[in-house]
């Protein structure tokens, strides 16, 4: 009888192939206390295995096809960067001279401390960074063992899909090579890196499959249904069969979808809507580009600060990287987010995350955003500088991230006023900016009306406006089942947003430009209610543009807005779903 296992679908489409099974080195790490007086050649071999694996890191990024995602060489970076953090490197020999761990113990040890601090971040993008750190941790192991990765130059007449524990982004090489047809992993979420590269290289696989790798065995004919989050273990020949031709329909359409790259993203009925791209690194503009993307809506600046607690980057290192992201979008809109950062994403893994001692008991309200921001004005001041001086390189939108109070606003402007200045008085050149609202808390869509004097535009981050809306953290597994971007109470707080953006003409002489750059921006499912709602602008992954594309140039938004305001007339389940039945028929 055949098995289903449920995950969670990062990566559409179908892969039908025999399982080949990718053991964790974790599983099977030795725990032995090492002779006195034999702690440095114990050190000794940990750095050779950092040496070892830096080599295999640079091997893979040289090895990159030209037709590479350019996700695939930035996140080679950041494993390279985490294999060079002190965490990693100083960190564990502590815990080999000061105890004489032998060094696997060592780094499985600090691999625990690390993941303290990972586990208590609040933002899921960030908190699933853990699994670069663990990705890293499993090279090093590996070289200790040695042994390497995924074996490399290999090749198969059959299919096969790929079933791991985990699986870093370096070793998809394989599949860009064609070795695999899809994989599927015991952990990891939408927004792991992992995810990010399988969207890229539009493979099918599922993630957060837990007990996958356990209970699929080597060579079981395995089904990965990318869109569904599904794992068919050992199918009948009449699912088999279903799924093959499933598959064959998959590829007809992602090909037909290539042909929309470049159609005008227009409704039925002659609206022009704007599809813009969520991007982490410089070198993702290309992913953007290739997608048809007409912009950036999102270019989180959280990967410039990212474990350098006492190194943070400055003001021409940000410089260097905004410039670049405005040169490389030539001459289309970039919306660049201040840092988002705080209490619940820490720099680095500071002492008291690696004592347990958690100060702050409640991170997800605490110090974090523009919070955090406005706390270190000399560290702000830098951002704005370099940001500014980057517009003078193409337009450039601010973005200040989870605004509550009219105070934090004013601060906000005082400071890019003082940012001009220092400017001007150095003789520097800057540009003109446009200055966003992130509306991420109910807070802010009450305060809107005010807001909306200040600011230029506002981008709803629908994760967080979610999250703190219903009081639901998606990643606690209790209570993730009511983390509902269809509330009745999230959408009415969304169609307030767009509303009350819209309806600004009135009195301020031009509609404030509203967009959605959260989960629902690049759902499908939900492209028509969104438009129905009135929204005119989705910034999403780059590998989701184009299947929105396809609802936004099927769209007629006029037929579209009384069934949207159906929808948010109804606030039982039942007349809800009846509602939404009628918007997507």
């Amino acid at each position: 009888m055949a098995l289903q296992i449920f995950g969670i679908p990062v990566s559409r489409g179908v892969a039908v192939g025999r399982a080949v099974l990718m053991s964790s080195a974790r599983l099977d790490v030795a725990h032995y206390f090492v002779d006195p007086g034999q702690e440095e050649q114990e050190v000794d071999r940990l750095r050779a295995a950092r040496q070892a694996v830096r080599a295999e890191l640079d091997a893979l990024q040289t090895e990159l096809p030209e037709d590479a995602p350019a996700e695939l060489s930035a996140f080679i970076d950041v494993h390279k960067m985490l294999l060079d953090d002190p965490q990693i490197g100083r960190e564990t020999a502590v815990w080999i001279r000061r105890r004489r761990y032998n060094a696997e113990w060592a780094l499985t040890a600090q691999l625990e401390v690390i993941g303290r601090s990972f586990d208590e971040m609040d933002d899921s993008y960030l908190r699933e960074r853990k699994a670069d750190v663990e990705q890293v941790v499993e090279r090093l192991l590996r070289a200790l063992r040695g042994t390497g990765g995924l074996a490399r130059g290999m090749s198969s007449d059959e299919d096969l899909v790929l079933v791991a524990h985990d699986i870093s982004p370096a070793d998809m090489m394989q599949f860009k090579q064609g070795v695999f047809r899809g994989f599927a992993t015991d952990v990891g979420g939408k927004t792991s890196h992992t995810a990010i590269v399988a969207r890229s290289l539009d493979i099918p696989a599922v993630v957060g499959a837990r007990e996958a790798s356990r209970l699929i065995r080597q060579d079981d004919w395995v089904i990965i249904d990318g869109d569904a989050g599904l794992l068919i273990v050992d199918p009948s020949p009449i699912i088999l069969e279903d799924y093959r031709v499933r598959k064959q329909e998959s590829s007809l359409a992602r090909e037909r979808l290539k042909r929309l790259k470049n159609t005008p993203a227009r409704t039925l009925d002659g609206q022009m809507v704007e599809l813009l791209a969520n991007i982490e690194l410089p070198d993702d503009c290309d992913a953007a580009l290739q997608s048809g993307a007409a912009g950036v809506g999102l270019f989180r600046t959280e990967f410039l600060f990212m474990n350098r607690a006492h190194d943070l980057p400055g003001e021409e290192e940000q410089f260097e990287a905004y410039r670049r992201v405005l040169q490389s979008m030539q001459g289309r809109p970039v919306t660049i987010r201040t840092i988002d950062i705080g209490a619940d994403k820490p720099l680095g893994t500071e002492a008291s995350y690696r004592d347990g001692d958690f100060t702050h008991l409640n991170p997800a309200l605490g110090l974090r955003a523009i919070r955090y921001s406005l706390s270190d004005p000399a560290m702000f001041r830098v951002q704005l500088r370099a940001l500014l001086r980057a517009a003078s390189f193409g337009p450039l939108r601010i973005l200040i991230p989870m605004l509550a109070h009219v105070g934090e606003v004013r601060q906000t402007f005082a400071l890019l006023d003082t940012a001009r200045t220092e400017l001007a008085a150095s003789g520097q050149a800057y540009g003109p900016v446009e200055v966003g609202a992130m509306i991420e808390v109910p807070g802010a869509v009450l305060m809107l009306p005010l807001f909306l004097k200040y600011f230029d535009f506002v981008s709803v981050g629908t994760n967080d406006l979610v999250q703190y809306t219903l009081a639901i953290d998606r990643a606690d597994e209790s209570v993730a089942a009511l983390y509902d971007p269809l509330h009745p109470a999230v959408l009415q707080l969304l169609g307030q947003t767009i509303a009350q953006s819209h309806a600004a003409e009135a009195w301020k002489g031009r509609a404030v430009h509203v967009s959605v750059c959260g989960e629902m921006a690049g759902d499908p499912s939900l492209t028509r209610l969104l438009l129905g709602m009135g929204l005119r602008s989705f910034s999403m992954h780059p590998a989701q543009i184009l299947s929105v594309k396809q609802e936004v140039l099927r769209a007629d938004c006029a037929r579209l807005a009384p069934l949207a305001q159906a929808v948010l007339a109804e606030f039982e389940p039942e007349g809800q779903q009846r509602a939404l039945a009628a918007l997507t028929a």
